[in-house]
């Protein structure tokens, strides 16, 4: 096996923090399993340290470190992705106590690497590089990524490229905070915001996406809301589908796994709205970001995007 062949793919979640290492050569995640570990994204700065590097010191001690190319993490925002630096200060109620911690010079001290060996990558931008490397996205010259979950996660490719800035894409390339009915995109395209409507609508009380799902052949509350989201998904996302002329997308997060169920609303609204862009659900799922992040260790790809990620 060549030397610098091997990536480990990071991503950071709300309460966990995964990885998988990566073959740059053969584009291949390595069989060689998921690690995971619990993280409290209230904890001290110090606490949520000790779950990266244990985390990651089981990780490296899978492969000869010979091969390694390097570390690729990919972080929610704010954060300072070409420097390393957190910039948590509240607003999503994370990681509060990590704010102005380099993680790169502090990563690199307590596992004993190079810190140009670890970099940083918004997640929903690694979600969709994953997908163009490995996945839906492969080959086609624009397309968007969305994920549907905890939050709305986004993001705009040329050639695999993000795009930030452009009159063809919302300020920052990010759709999360785009006005829509008497809030933002992320009140309404999220959990807590399909769970929220369910609730009022039929007066019952949900936990998750799932439980609506699974009654929405029985109950006409949840046939109601998940129709209606597609609806509503259509009618935010047009605009940008057509003036980006975006060819494909693909759907990720939790809520995707329910695409099924708003599929034909989506589509039905979209060719109203005349905007025919392919659209699935993905098949990476969380693999997608494991990809994307460790993408950040091809040189080649590094050197292409490192300017928007200045800019992320």
């Amino acid at each position: 096996m060549t030397n610098d062949q091997l990536a480990i793919g990071v991503d950071v979640g709300g309460s966990h923090v995964s990885c998988k290492v990566y073959n740059l050569y053969d584009k291949k995640l390595l069989h060689n399993g998921l690690l995971s570990m619990e993280i409290n994204n209230q904890g001290s700065a110090d606490e949520i340290l000790i779950v990266f590097e244990e985390l990651l010191h089981a990780c490296l001690s899978k492969i000869d470190l010979a091969q390694l190319a390097g570390i690729g993490i990919a972080m929610p925002g704010p954060f300072d992705y070409k420097n390393g630096i957190a910039l948590f200060s509240g607003e999503n109620a994370k990681f509060v106590q990590l704010k102005s911690v380099n993680l790169r010079t502090e990563l690199a001290k307590r596992l004993v690497i190079e810190e140009k060996k670890i970099r940083f990558i918004n997640d929903a931008t690694a979600f969709a590089i994953g997908e163009y490397f490995n996945g839906s996205l492969k080959g086609t010259d624009k397309s968007l990524a969305i994920t549907l979950g905890t939050g709305f996660g986004s993001a705009f490719l040329s050639k695999g490229k993000p795009v930030i800035e452009s009159a063809s894409v919302p300020k920052g390339g990010v759709l999360w905070n785009e006005p829509f009915e008497t809030g933002i995109a992320d009140d309404y395209f999220s959990t807590r915001g399909l769970i929220a409507r369910f609730n009022a609508l039929s007066g019952a009380k949900v936990q998750g996406v799932k439980e609506i799902a699974d009654i929405h052949a029985s109950n006409e509350y949840a046939k109601h809301v998940l129709d209606d989201f597609g609806t509503q998904l259509a009618n935010l996302l047009s605009p940008w589908l057509k003036g980006f002329e975006a060819e494909k997308m693909v759907i990720g997060g939790n809520i995707s796994k329910a695409f099924y169920l708003f599929e034909k609303s989506f589509k039905k609204q979209l060719s109203k709205l005349g905007v025919y862009t392919e659209t699935s659900p993905s098949c990476l799922l969380e693999d997608a970001a494991f990809i994307g992040s460790a993408a950040l260790l091809d040189e080649d790809y590094y050197k292409a995007i490192e300017q928007e990620l200045e800019q992320m």
